[in-house]
C-alpha cells in the first residue's frame, strides 16, 4: 500500500448556497478532485488513461452529509478503495473539516473502465501497469 496525500480544498463563496452552508452538489465535484489527485499519486493520472485509449466513466455515487461545511473552511478528502477487480473500482471518500477533524461528509462512486469505443477494458488483462499501480492504493479498513 503506497501512502497517499489527502486532497486539500479551501471552500469558496460560490459553493455556498443561500443558508451560508457548502451546497450538496459541491461535494461530488470535492470527490472527482480526490479521485484524480489519488491516480496521479501512483503514477496513473487520467491523462495517462486517456492517452492509453482508456475512460473511466462514474457508475454510481452516494453521498451521506453529516455536519455542514461553510464559507472560507479547508476541508480533506480521504479517497480509499472500497473494491476493484480490475474491470469496476469503487472509492469511498471522507470529508473531513481541518480545523476540528469533524468528519461531515462520506460518499462513495463506482466506476468502469471502457475503451474509446465503449466497450469494458479488463486492466488487469490488457492494462497490467495500471491495474497494478490501483491495487496500491489505500483500503477500506475492515470493520
Amino acid at each position: 500500500m503506497q501512502d497517499i496525500t489527502p486532497w486539500k480544498h479551501k471552500v469558496q463563496y460560490y459553493e455556498t448556497d443561500q443558508m451560508k452552508i457548502v451546497h450538496h452538489s459541491n461535494y461530488i465535484r470535492w470527490f472527482e478532485e480526490a479521485r484524480i489527485s489519488i491516480l496521479e499519486q501512483i503514477g496513473a493520472g487520467y491523462d495517462l488513461f486517456e492517452e492509453a485509449g482508456i475512460v473511466s466513466p462514474v457508475l454510481t455515487v452516494e453521498s451521506e452529509y453529516r455536519q455542514m461545511v461553510r464559507f472560507g473552511e479547508t476541508v480533506e478528502i480521504r479517497a480509499m478503495v472500497e473494491s476493484f477487480n480490475g474491470i469496476r473500482l469503487v472509492i469511498r471518500y471522507e470529508v473531513v473539516r481541518e480545523n476540528d477533524g469533524v468528519l461531515c461528509c462520506v460518499g462513495k462512486t463506482s466506476h468502469c473502465f471502457l475503451n474509446m469505443d465503449g466497450r469494458p477494458v479488463s486492466l488487469k488483462r490488457s492494462y497490467p501497469r495500471f491495474y497494478e499501480a490501483i491495487r496500491t492504493l489505500p483500503v477500506v479498513p475492515e470493520e
